[in-house]
C-alpha cells in the first residue's frame, strides 16, 4: 500500500483485508469484480445480472464496489465506473478520510484509477502527455503495470481527465 497523494493510497486485496478493513476513517474503492462485487450482489453465475441496478457498481457505506475486470480491451472499461470511482475518492478525501483504492494485485486497475485521479483532481500532470505521466507515476507507485484494457482507456481519455477542472481537494483552485 503506497500513498500517492495526501491520504490517498493504492494497494491490493491483502492491504484491504489486513490493514484497512476494520480500521476507522477509511473509504475504500474495490476496483475488482472478484470477490467484492460478487459478494455484494450475491450472484453465483459468471457475471452479475445485467439488469441489476448495481450492475456497474455498488455502494456499501464507506465502500464503493466496482464491477471491473482487468479486460484486454478498453471498450470493456465503462467511463461511468471510472468517473464514479474518482468522485467517490474526492468525496472521501474532502470529508477528511483516508482512501484506499485496491484491486486484486495492485498493479493495473487500482493504480490506473489513482493516476487518473491525480490527472483530474490535481495539477500534478498539467500539460503532461500520458507517456510522461506514466513515467512520473511509476516513480510514485513502482508496482504500476497496467494491462491493455485499463491502459488503453487511460490513453484514449487522458486529455479529457487531465484538462477537465474538477472540484477537488487536490492542487487545483476551486
Amino acid at each position: 500500500m503506497i500513498e500517492i497523494h495526501p491520504d490517498l493510497y493504492i494497494g491490493n486485496e491483502y492491504d484491504y483485508e489486513q490493514t484497512v478493513r476494520h480500521a476507522p476513517r477509511w473509504c475504500v474503492v474495490h476496483a475488482c469484480k472478484e470477490p467484492y462485487h460478487r459478494l455484494a450482489l450475491r450472484y453465483t453465475g459468471r457475471g452479475a445480472p445485467k439488469d441489476h441496478p448495481e450492475y456497474l457498481f455498488a455502494r456499501r457505506g464507506d465502500r464503493l464496489i466496482l464491477n471491473l475486470v482487468d479486460a484486454p480491451d478498453p471498450a470493456y472499461i465503462p467511463q461511468v465506473v471510472i468517473d464514479t470511482a474518482l468522485e467517490f475518492i474526492d468525496t472521501g478525501l474532502r470529508e477528511g478520510n483516508r482512501v484506499l483504492v485496491h484491486c486484486n494485485e495492485g498493479r493495473s486497475r487500482s493504480p490506473g484509477i489513482g493516476l487518473l485521479y491525480l490527472a483530474a483532481y490535481t495539477d500534478r500532470f498539467d500539460g503532461t502527455d500520458f507517456f510522461e505521466a506514466e513515467t512520473i507515476f511509476r516513480s510514485i507507485y513502482p508496482p504500476y503495470s497496467p494491462k491493455n484494457g485499463i491502459r488503453g482507456y487511460m490513453m484514449e481519455n487522458w486529455e479529457t481527465y487531465r484538462d477537465h477542472i474538477w472540484p477537488g481537494p487536490g492542487d487545483r483552485e476551486d
